[in-house]
């Protein structure tokens, strides 16, 4: 590039809102030019989670190298630029504070506005990264370690709330069973690579709330782990993880698609990092192609955090809304701006 602005909106993201460094560029909200992320599993494994003051030196660390090697992939410079994002929250406070705080010193060096982006609202732009002509109402299953939740998507900025976890969230209950077994951090992936090997049908693990509403609950199912491993030690950690993993995603699905008959959508989609289980994948499509439903299951690439989607998401606020303010912060328990069915 020329150091001249381009026709095309590029927008510099940051995502920091746990434990992984994130950086990307995006143009027009749609096309990925570079998307970088640096992974602190190694970090954390030994503490079988993430530790919030390791995850935010580590960000202190990496996002200065980050942040050049996304600028170097996607060859533009700073005057080439429209926007810097930053995930504003949810998410760890420091980690949080480490994205914020660079976002707007980039922001006032580089005279370019900045949007805080909210973690969950990118994960719903994942699905225009990977098809930007995706035609709304859209119900969008985002699940992840913090969150698990149905969400119609009326259009871009207009969501509703359909269900959510009343307790532990899907991927939160994949880390504690995988604890409990001794399997090792992160357990959403271990459990994935054990019950390919497994048999689901071994054990029948309790589907909480399978006809009651949209909303989840994980904490029972758990317990019935913990409590059928104590009583039957015999049983292989293959077999349990299959039995657990096939219970999940045999309630995240089944309410998915209750839930988008229900209000008339005709696509679902899938989003967040428990979206990178393979099970969970096939399962989603089967079922909604079952259904008569269009589906996107999106890159396990734009399922994880990363930068790619908090720029998208920033490109259609900073259209719509403009610049966030210097003086907006970051806030750990941000929600959408959505309202409930």
């Amino acid at each position: 590039m020329n150091g001249e602005r381009t026709e095309r909106r590029l927008i510099l993201a940051i995502e920091t809102s746990c434990d992984e460094t994130a950086v990307a560029v995006v143009a027009d909200g749609t096309e990925v030019l570079s998307n970088v992320v640096s992974s602190q599993i190694d970090l954390h494994a030994t503490f079988g989670g993430v530790v919030p003051e390791v995850a935010s030196r580590a960000h202190l660390d990496k996002l200065e190298t980050v942040t050049a090697e996304a600028m170097d992939r996607a060859g533009v410079s700073p005057t080439d630029l429209h926007g810097i994002a930053a995930t504003c929250g949810p998410g760890l406070i420091g980690a949080l504070l480490i994205g914020v705080s660079a976002a707007k010193a980039l922001a006032m060096a580089w005279d370019l506005p900045y949007v805080g982006v909210n973690h969950m609202e990118g994960h719903l732009f994942a699905t225009f990264l990977e098809k930007p002509d995706l035609e709304p109402p859209v119900v969008v299953l985002l699940v992840s370690g913090g969150h698990t939740m149905i969400v119609e998507v009326a259009e871009p900025g207009r969501y509703r709330y359909l269900g959510s976890t009343i307790d532990d969230a899907a991927g939160e209950a994949f880390d504690k069973v995988a604890r409990y077994l001794g399997l090792g951090y992160p357990g959403g992936p271990i459990i994935d690579r054990l019950a390919a090997d497994g048999d689901a049908g071994a054990v029948r693990f309790p589907r909480a709330m399978m006809d009651d509403g949209f909303d989840f609950s994980f904490s029972g199912l758990k317990t019935a782990v913990v409590n059928y491993v104590r009583r039957h030690p015999e049983v292989d950690n293959a077999d349990i993880a299959a039995a657990f993993q096939d219970a999940v995603v045999d309630v995240l699905v089944t309410k998915t698609i209750r839930a988008a008959l229900a209000v008339g959508a005709r696509t679902v989609c899938l989003g967040g990092g428990v979206a990178a289980n393979s099970q969970l994948r096939a399962r989603f499509a089967a079922e909604a192609e079952a259904a008569g439903l269009a589906h996107l299951v999106p890159d396990r690439a734009f399922c994880t955090d990363n930068a790619a989607m908090i720029a998208a998401a920033g490109h259609w606020r900073l259209r719509n809304d403009g610049p966030t303010g210097l003086d907006g912060g970051a806030d750990p328990s941000l929600k959408l701006p959505v309202t409930r069915s």
